[in-house]
């Protein structure tokens, strides 16, 4: 099979779809890799670092949409891309379709296998190609909140970490999986006091043997999350339900009951948000406020660390890229149950549940788009 590796065109995004080791792989397993000039600039890595593991450098998008069967990519495909896409062409990368009804459309026009990274699901194991980069946003979330909590960038001027003699700031985490967990490390690793809110029970309980004891653990409700937005100078939005818009945990009019100069992050950005005033933004322009409370909504946040990110989350997609090139999509989504589960959009029919529940939109199983 033919693979291509197009540069990502979003705003300030510098991850790479591949990474030379995974080209070197498909090459030794009889595919063709063809990456665009300038594709790993960004993430460090240069073309001819990509020609010396066997891959070929193309010089546009065009060329590297239009000689390849699959397409290895990070982010979605942007409007001026859709028109590369072509029919019974395979695109792997992340969609998050939930929150883009013009995406979705311009996806199923294409007559494409679409193969989300974000719902590919080991049962057991959750959603192995997510969690990479949910460990990287999770922990930029408090690097960023922290630096926006400063005077000169809007905010209230409090130290997470505080010093001996002054109280240190409070970090109010909704969501206690990958990307709340690792946020409320890095948040207690800096001396903040932490609160984090999740519905299920049993997964409070695993938090409590695995985060430090100055993270507090408590059962989301309405009234627990208000309770701890009055004093809570940083808050991370870490809702995820998987293939669905995120739930808005935290309404404008919640916003009256916190601090002026407080800061959101909202990392549910991708799927829609968790509070209601979220609206996505860029790495070049990362704010606004509302309010009085400032909100920080890049919405390819592990974008702005692209060297650490590429190579986390190439170390996680390779095996199902190889194993998608290897069968084909038709015989991956017919044998595979994992990669199933990723198959979006096939031949033109929407194949996840969860997108079409968002949309009121009609779906048909993977196998019987077939």
């Amino acid at each position: 099979m033919i693979l291509g590796v197009p540069k990502e065109i979003k705003p300030q995004e510098g991850r790479v779809g591949m990474v030379p080791a995974g080209a070197h792989r498909l090459v030794e397993e009889g595919h063709r890799v063809l990456v665009q000039t300038g594709a790993g600039v960004m993430a460090g890595v240069s073309d001819q670092d990509y020609i010396d593991a066997g891959a070929e450098i193309v010089g546009s998008a065009e060329e590297a949409y239009g000689n390849s069967e699959m397409i290895v990519k990070v982010k979605e495909p942007l409007e001026s891309e859709y028109g590369l896409i072509q029919k019974g062409q395979t695109v792997f990368t992340y969609f998050h379709f939930a929150a883009n009804r013009k995406l979705t459309d311009g996806m199923l026009a294409t007559g494409a296998y679409c193969f989300a990274y974000e719902t590919l699901e080991i049962p057991g194991k959750g959603l192995p190609l997510l969690t990479p980069m949910s460990e990287v946003a999770g922990r930029m979330a408090v690097q960023e909140g922290a630096y926006h909590l400063e005077a000169p960038r809007g905010g209230n001027g409090v130290l997470l970490g505080g010093v001996p003699g002054v109280r240190p700031g409070k970090v109010l985490i909704l969501g206690g999986g990958v990307v709340g967990t690792e946020a409320a490390r890095m948040a207690a690793g800096l001396g903040a006091e932490v609160v984090v809110l999740d519905i299920d029970l049993d997964r409070l309980r695993e938090l409590s043997f695995l985060l430090p004891k100055n993270v507090t653990l408590l059962h989301s409700s309405t009234y627990a999350i208000r309770e701890n937005l009055r004093d809570a100078d940083l808050v991370v939005g870490a809702v995820l339900v998987k293939g669905h818009r995120a739930p808005q945990l935290v309404r404008k009019a919640d916003l009256a009951l916190m601090k002026k100069g407080s800061v959101i992050v909202d990392v549910a950005v991708d799927q829609g948000g968790c509070i209601e005033t979220c609206k996505p933004t860029t790495h070049e322009e990362p704010t606004f406020v509302v309010d009085g409370v400032v909100h920080y909504c890049v919405a390819n946040m592990p974008g702005g660390v692209p060297r650490t990110s590429t190579f986390a989350l190439t170390n996680a997609t390779l095996p199902y890229a190889s194993q998608l090139a290897a069968m084909g999509p038709e015989k991956a989504i017919r044998e595979s149950a994992a990669l199933r589960s990723a198959a979006s959009v096939v031949k033109g029919k929407l194949t996840d549940e969860a997108v079409a529940s968002s949309f009121g939109i009609d779906w048909v199983q993977p196998v019987e788009a077939l």
